[in-house]
């Protein structure tokens, strides 16, 4: 991987944890996570598994590092590691298939889905649900919103990143 690719794919992972960093909290002491969408816009632009693999890594630790959900660090960091792992292998088939802007529309909602879902999950089971709520109320009114949050922010911080990345030639 060359050095603009690198510096690019960090710069990618900064503004991520900003987002995840300045987003206020929806209700319970949960938050949308735009970090995932600069994940996702990584894995659009970077074909490669290792670079998927490290990046989910490194913004797991880092939303782990900003959350703001008691208990949310170890879900954070589990729920990137597998959502990058699931995604990457759906992307896979499809990247010579559909256009850029279908496979980031299918990243951004299936892959905030399956992000939101584990993310319950290993929180349900490491810290408890916060505030007693269920899992189904805190499906519905963090997961829902996140995705349809992710799906619009995301595009235009892909279509964004897709312009100036071209500009600068450090992506096809």
């Amino acid at each position: 991987m060359n050095t603009k690719r690198m510096t690019t794919n960090a710069i990618l992972i900064a503004i991520g944890v900003i987002l995840h960093q300045i987003t206020p909290l929806i209700g319970v002491p949960m938050q949308p996570d735009f970090a995932l969408a600069m994940l996702f816009i990584i894995m659009i632009f970077n074909e490669d598994y290792k670079t998927a693999l490290i990046s989910g890594i490194v913004i797991g630790i880092f939303t782990a590092l900003t959350t703001k959900t008691p208990g949310g660090q170890i879900p954070n960091i589990l729920d990137k590691l597998i959502t990058c792992n699931v995604m990457y292998l759906i992307l896979m088939p499809l990247r010579n298939r559909i256009g850029k802007t279908k496979q980031i529309t299918l990243l951004l909602s299936l892959g905030t889905l399956i992000s939101g879902t584990t993310f319950l999950v290993a929180l349900a089971t490491f810290a408890g649900l916060p505030g007693g709520a269920s899992f189904k109320a805190l499906f519905m009114t963090i997961v829902i919103p996140t995705i349809v949050l992710n799906l619009i922010i995301g595009l235009v911080i892909y279509k964004i990143s897709e312009k100036t990345l071209q500009r600068a030639g450090t992506f096809s």
